[in-house]
């Protein structure tokens, strides 16, 4: 149980800027076996948007805000990590035309026009996505309990969907001081498992109250298969950026989502 809770503070450390207790450090064994938790960091994360989405809804009893600082709660949380990986696949992918040369791109911490441009649409997309799924009567408790969940269920299934690109792709950086080289070693079924445990558990809880979230589903697994397609073409696999930008865009296919099943079914 200590090394499980050790596992998990790696985890935490290492994926958002939560504080962990001093003992913890980043463990290259740990950090592989943190793998499993990543899409419960997800839980962790969503509820913390939650919570500043609808503390800030009461005290302003506006939804525009409410949704502007839920989104800022999540990049304080997270230090702008995902956002930083997808912003460094814009440049690179959008600036680079070999393989070496959009790695060398996506390795250098300077934001170029791309990674900015694409980042503004990105948080555009969010903030109109979320207002749109969460537009309803927010003071009856029913509905509260299920945008909660809402949020819990966005951020760890699009956790679970870019978690999940390391069990079948291979890692293409060959420098060890990568940030993302220990997750990106060989996961036993203990990964696996619990990646996809922590990653379905919030959707099957929403799911059993409202079956059409279950859809969800289909378009997450459409843009895996066309992401990892993608990324296999220009540099053979993938890198921690690429896991970044799988999350982020995941995410946002997670509430289009929501409302065109809302539309059509």
């Amino acid at each position: 149980m200590k090394k499980q809770l050790n596992i998990f503070f790696t985890a935490l450390m290492f994926y958002t800027r939560i504080p962990c207790p001093k003992n913890i450090t980043h463990d290259p064994t740990y950090l592989n076996k943190a793998t499993r938790y990543f899409p419960l960091i997800g839980w962790i994360v969503g509820l913390i948007a939650a919570v500043v989405f609808f503390g800030t809804y009461k005290l302003f009893e506006s939804e525009e805000l409410a949704v502007l600082f839920s989104l800022v709660a999540n990049v304080l949380t997270t230090g702008a990590f995902h956002e930083d990986g997808f912003a460094d696949v814009c440049d690179g992918f959008g600036g680079g035309w070999t393989k070496e040369k959009i790695l060398k791109i996506m390795k250098d911490s300077a934001i170029g026009a791309y990674g900015a441009i694409g980042l503004v649409l990105l948080f555009a997309v969010k903030f109109f996505a979320i207002k749109k799924v969460i537009d309803t009567d927010l003071n009856d408790t029913l509905i509260l309990i299920e945008c909660l969940m809402t949020f819990i269920m966005v951020h760890a299934l699009s956790r679970l969907t870019a978690i999940s690109i390391i069990f079948t792709t291979d890692y293409v950086r060959e420098d060890e001081l990568s940030k993302s080289k220990p997750i990106a070693k060989q996961n036993t079924w203990k990964e696996i498992f619990g990646a996809f445990l922590f990653g379905l558990v919030p959707l099957m809880f929403i799911a059993y109250s409202n079956w059409k979230y279950i859809f969800i589903l289909i378009p997450l697994i459409v843009f895996r298969f066309f992401a990892i397609r993608y990324f296999k073409k220009w540099i053979g696999g993938y890198t921690g950026d690429c896991l970044g930008a799988v999350q982020q865009v995941a995410e946002v296919t997670i509430y289009l989502s929501i409302i065109a099943l809302w539309k059509c079914i």
